[in-house]
């Protein structure tokens, strides 16, 4: 058996690389956007997040791929306020969006620790932690105090890519399973949908790092993913061309063995319903995914995710989604 990461570290690596990170916080450059405010004052910029860590939500999902979900779903926590701006944002309220009068409290490590651990109790096979990419610090203070009562699990990074090469390498040795999700090559269209022209730049630096660290992604005989590089990519309407730069990129880099998952999930949310975005106010048809996977193919890159029947009812998955 193949346990987690963090058991392979000398005693104390975590809570020290913990102190380092926090102590960070008082001028933050956790991620590129480089703000450089006190959030040890609980002052922000860009991330929305002070001194603490916002959590959306905290369940066992059963919508994630299938090497991570199992049969007991995979221990989701989802933080609040990312550091993207993506105009398509399916979670929009919980991202960008602040509604006046919303508190900005976050949980202390002890409470986010008490989350991971709860996850565990109840089965589930990881602790995912989604769009974690402002909370770096904040994470490796709850592993200190969740390793340090008894936590197990493999960690699942699941990230937008929009990650610094500094926060990266303090997770060396501690994150299991990254899973990145690169959206687009262009950065015409990063500056204009994501509010971050160098994403692209940023996204291939930092996931070459994580394929260093962990390399292409492994799954046990019972069908769970043990370590390794699950990478993302979300067909956008009109945006093949990307799509075909992003393969040829994870070909060529990171080598035709990666796990991609070529999703199908867009759906028009966020901001755009505006005139402003209205090229993007469609569904993906069926012959760009097919046109996606047909290139995928022709790049040599086959290991691609495939889906069985989740073993919930689809009514519940919503809620736990919602």
């Amino acid at each position: 058996m193949i346990g987690p990461a963090y058991w392979d570290l000398e005693p104390g690596v975590v809570r020290a690389r913990a102190a380092e990170a926090v102590a960070g916080l008082t001028a933050c450059r956790v991620c590129p956007r480089l703000c450089d405010v006190n959030r040890l004052d609980d002052r922000w910029s860009a991330c929305k997040t002070g001194r603490y860590a916002v959590v959306s939500s905290c369940f066992p999902h059963f919508g994630e791929e299938d090497c991570l979900r199992g049969w007991n779903g995979s221990g989701t926590i989802f933080f609040a306020h990312c550091n993207l701006r993506c105009v398509f944002c399916q979670n929009y309220d919980i991202s960008q969006a602040i509604r006046a009068g919303r508190s900005l409290a976050g949980a202390t490590p002890e409470e986010l620790a008490a989350m991971m651990l709860g996850l565990q109790r109840e089965g589930c096979h990881n602790i995912n932690l989604v769009t974690p990419e402002h909370v770096v610090p904040q994470v490796l203070e709850a592993l200190a105090v969740a390793i340090d009562r008894g936590l197990n699990l493999p960690i699942v990074y699941n990230t937008s890519a929009y990650d610094s090469l500094e926060s990266l390498a303090l997770l060396d040795g501690i994150v299991d399973i990254y899973m990145p999700d690169f959206k687009y090559w262009s950065a015409d269209r990063s500056g204009r949908y994501l509010a971050a022209p160098d994403y692209a730049e940023v996204a291939r630096a930092a996931i070459r790092e994580m394929h260093r660290q962990v390399g292409p992604l492994r799954v046990s005989a019972d069908g769970l993913a043990v370590r390794g590089v699950l990478l993302r990519h979300l067909v956008m309407p009109g945006a093949l061309d990307d799509t075909r730069l992003i393969l040829n990129w994870v070909a060529t880099e990171l080598g035709p063995d990666t796990y991609v998952n070529l999703m199908d999930q867009y759906r028009p949310a966020g901001k755009v319903g505006s005139d402003r975005y209205r090229e993007l106010n469609r569904r993906l048809t069926p012959r760009e995914l097919a046109a996606a996977r047909g290139i995928a193919r022709e790049l040599g890159v086959t290991r691609l995710d495939g889906r069985r029947a989740s073993p919930v009812p689809s009514w519940q998955t919503a809620a736990r989604d919602a």
